[in-house]
């Protein structure tokens, strides 16, 4: 009876999950063959909106032990942005907020609660969509994290090369059109995501 229920439990949460239209990814964090952190995503349709939400938590050790924390929230509606939240944190401190909002026929950006900037122009792709979605014909894409536009140049057989307004590149590699792997340049250190 008990395996019954439990086997009545599984496909009722895989019937939700079927309804609710919800895919998750997950990866593995690795700097030098070593897994130093885990990112997971998810992608949620409803009607007209589909909502992303990410969550990167890396643990390593530089001069001492630094743990920092991603955790983005992004919507779009119709295929166009409209909200996108990303808080960072470095050791359980807050450490980067960015806010970007559709008002009024243009995008307000906030960095850190200060009004840093606006777009004027519709965003059909952001970041976040690339642990998704293959940029095939994509040459842009708007980064939630600084609020800029970044450049995506396609470098054949199914990778791409992602230039931030900074000028840093990530690779990204893709198999039937799901990621399997991105070398991304974060600054102080570069690391690799590979999916599990």
């Amino acid at each position: 009876m008990i395996w019954y229920l439990i086997l009545f439990q599984i496909l009722s949460f895989q019937e939700f999950e079927a309804n609710t239209n919800t895919s998750h990814l997950k990866f593995d964090i690795v700097l030098k063959d070593k897994i130093i952190g885990q990112l997971e995503t998810t992608k949620r349709i409803k009607d007209s909106k589909i909502h992303y939400h990410s969550a990167t938590n890396i643990t390593t050790r530089i001069i001492t032990e630094i743990n920092v924390n991603y955790n983005y929230n992004v919507v779009f509606n119709n295929n166009n942005l409209k909200k996108a939240d990303v808080h960072i944190t470095v050791n359980n401190k807050p450490h980067a907020e960015t806010n970007t909002e559709w008002l009024q026929n243009q995008y307000i950006i906030t960095q850190n609660n200060k009004k840093e900037k606006s777009i004027k122009d519709p965003i059909h792709y952001s970041t976040i969509l690339m642990y998704f979605q293959e940029p095939e014909n994509i040459s842009y894409c708007f980064s939630e994290e600084d609020g800029s536009i970044n450049t995506i140049v396609p470098l054949g057989n199914h990778t791409y090369k992602k230039i931030n307004a900074k000028g840093k590149e990530n690779i990204y590699y893709y198999k039937n059109g799901k990621l399997i792997k991105a070398e991304i340049d974060g600054g102080l250190v570069s690391f690799q995501i590979i999916t599990q």
